[in-house]
């Protein structure tokens, strides 16, 4: 390729490298695989290393990682935390030893002591410790500044917030890799579409989410893991090698990969290399390769840096778990809380040892962000355990005949009008007697919260069902003793006490039965409020939008999602069936105000007059809110005994303090 050619390519790769690593590091939401990324990187490298004079130093090739976003502080590494090379096959790790050799002047039949780990798909971070006491984490960033995820770190179950020595190294920090298990990606997957919200588009990208939100009590909900794999500035202890730090830091009580192992020469690195590929699979988490490097720390030194990568290390990629293949039909498919999925039927393909016939599309809106058709030849991508997905178009092989599915208009399982709330991305179907979401629907509905219907948990609904007892929410009032003595181990008294349970849901409070009909975005609180406001389930059938937004904590989102509801002539019909059945829910008392109108609440410490739940419907009844955390707005905080940092939060913040006995005084006072 001659100068302009490779000027010009070498611009264009510049850029689209550029706008990957921004889609990756900073949005934490990447257009392209990592091994398509690889190949466009590697090519510019090439380029680059062809044509010395066209080399620009803020190149992505001479950087050492991607952009760094303005979200949190910033903390910079007293040892940068550089990118390592890739190789991608045996002759490429065995050039890598080779050029070692040649650098320290050794022999090609010496062989080097090597340390190999497996290559993690998750976020790189440095911790730093100050006499034992964890102190700071950062992420990698660009290399030399990343930026403070410190509080978010500490949520992190397996890092100690001490090291478990008597004499700890003065500083010690110690670079890892936060990760996802592939079980727990996937239920965070698929909480996060059920939620209406767009899918994460691998392990690693969720975990990279989950480490940058900027409210940490998110982050302690995502469970997230780490791998310690290396040093960074270490001050008051020294170590010869990789090894031997490993198994200090372990001792410590700072978690290693198991699976690191020391080998001696290139063929054992190799052996270690295809071990790791062909347990990929089996693994609980994701993996994309193996890291090697050289065991000694003096040797570390002596083999230096290049201008991005260390020489003494290498990363061996594994080839990309992809497959071609031709989209032969999509199928809508509705999930157990009502959100319908494309998934598209593939022509079966294998793609690393599994025969892969389907794959998730996630949602209307990412399949037209791909433009993915009936009759595309697609590129689809396997993850451990996680259902495939289609990667990209190969737009280059449409013959016109392709066709895109429609977004749907009905439920493709119970023929009910489907809606697309704004703001998210779900499809949903809000029928409550829809079958596809009926086990969840029942189980939700009896869940103690709401109708309480003892002994009527998941085991027995599943029965229900399987036996073609129940229909929808309303024939649970309609069984007879006659219909669960045909469950298995069904005793008669077993089957008297469910049915005095469910006669005995018949006169549940208004809000709790609101919270049981499961309405998107209708949680208990919201439930309590629409029953206090409305009195009956009548008038909140009847309610306008404008009559929802006048409540206290009812937004547009919400309001819609209840009018939504009650015009689903289904979801009437269940309804008065119930009511035809004796269900009569307590009428809530209509209460506009309230001697507690316009007040917050917080509850803290052990209670000892009522319990949490109790007091929160002493303050709703009295037409107050209960929040959850102390803020400026905070009216009064309540303090049980064994008060913590709400209790700090409240001094702090000047808000009046009362104990219980005080708020007993409130509630029966006059008003």
């Amino acid at each position: 390729m001659d100068n302009h050619a490779a000027s010009d390519r070498i611009v264009g790769l510049k850029k689209e490298i550029s706008l990957h690593n921004y889609r990756y590091f900073v949005l934490d939401d990447p257009e392209i695989s990592d091994a398509a990324y690889d190949l466009i990187f590697r090519e510019l490298v090439e380029l680059e290393r062809e044509h010395p004079e066209l080399v620009d130093p803020n190149s992505p090739a001479q950087r050492v990682g991607g952009a760094q976003p303005v979200r949190f502080n910033q903390l910079s590494h007293r040892i940068p935390m550089l990118s390592l090379e890739n190789a991608f096959n045996d002759a490429e790790i065995a050039d890598f030893d080779s050029r070692i050799k040649r650098y320290l002047s050794l022999s090609p039949d010496q062989s080097l002591v090597y340390l190999c780990e497996p290559k993690l798909d998750g976020l790189a971070v440095e911790l730093v410790f100050e006499n034992g006491e964890f102190v700071a984490g950062s992420t990698r960033g660009d290399g030399f500044i990343g930026e403070d995820v410190t509080q978010n770190l500490k949520t992190i179950k397996t890092l100690p917030p001490r090291l478990e020595v008597a004499d700890p190294p003065k500083r010690l920090e110690v670079r890892g890799e936060v990760f996802l298990n592939l079980k727990d990606f996937q239920k965070l997957t698929s909480d996060r579409e059920e939620a209406g919200g767009l899918p994460f588009a691998n392990p690693r990208n969720a975990a990279a989410g989950s480490l940058r939100q900027l409210d940490s009590t998110i982050t302690r909900k995502r469970p997230l893991s780490i791998f310690c794999f290396a040093p960074g500035e270490v001050i008051g202890r020294e170590f010869g090698s990789q090894e031997e730090f490993l198994s200090a830091i372990l001792s410590w009580g700072l978690p290693v990969n198991p699976l690191i192992r020391k080998v001696s020469g290139i063929r054992e690195v190799i052996s270690y290399y295809n071990e790791m590929l062909a347990k990929r699979d089996s693994l609980p988490y994701e993996i994309d390769g193996v890291v090697v490097k050289v065991d000694s720390f003096p040797l570390q030194r002596d083999l230096g840096e290049k201008t991005r990568s260390p020489r003494w290390a290498i990363a061996c990629k594994f080839p990309p778990r992809q497959g071609e293949t031709v989209v032969e039909d999509i199928c809508p498919q509705v999930g157990r809380t009502g959100v319908i999925t494309p998934v598209a039927q593939l022509r079966p393909v294998e793609v690393s040892g599994v025969l892969v016939s389907r794959a998730t599309l996630h949602n209307w809106d990412e399949m037209e962000k791909k433009d993915i058709r009936i009759g595309d030849t697609v590129v689809v991508e396997r993850a451990g355990d996680v259902i495939p997905a289609v990667v990209r178009v190969r737009v280059e092989k449409r013959t016109g005949a392709e066709k895109p599915l429609p977004l749907p208009s009905f439920c493709p399982e119970c023929g009910s009008e489907v809606v697309k709330i704004p703001d998210e991305v779900a499809v949903r179907c809000m029928g409550l007697s829809c079958p596809a979401q009926l086990l969840g629907s029942i189980v939700h509905f009896a869940s103690r919260n709401a109708m309480d219907i003892e002994g009527l948990g998941e085991r027995f609904v599943e029965q229900l069902l399987q036996l073609g007892l129940v229909k929808n929410l309303a024939d649970l009032y309609y069984l007879g003793r006659e219909d669960f003595m045909r469950f298995v181990r069904m005793g008669d008294k077993l089957a008297g006490n469910l049915l005095a349970a469910i006669e005995n849901s018949k006169q549940r409070e208004l809000g709790r039965f609101v919270y049981a009909l499961g309405i998107r975005h209708v949680g208990e609180h919201t439930a309590r409020l629409l029953a206090s406001a409305f009195g009956s389930i009548e008038d909140l059938v009847k309610a306008t939008e404008d009559e929802l937004l006048s409540i206290r904590e009812v937004g547009p989102q919400v309001a819609q999602s209840i009018i939504t509801f009650f015009l689903n002539k289904q979801n009437r019909d269940v309804i008065e069936r119930m009511f035809a059945a004796g269900v009569k829910p307590a009428a809530g008392e209509k209460r506009l105000g309230g001697r507690f109108a316009g007040k917050t609440f917080v509850f803290t410490g052990s209670l000892s007059l009522f319990t949490r739940d109790e007091a929160k419907r002493l303050v709703e009844r009295g037409g107050g809110h209960a929040a959850g955390s102390v803020s400026r707005k905070t009216s009064f905080v309540i303090a049980g005994t064994d008060a913590g940092s709400k209790l700090l939060k409240a001094r702090e913040l000047g808000v009046k303090i009362l104990s219980e006995d005080d708020f007993l005084g409130m509630v029966e006072g006059p008003d």
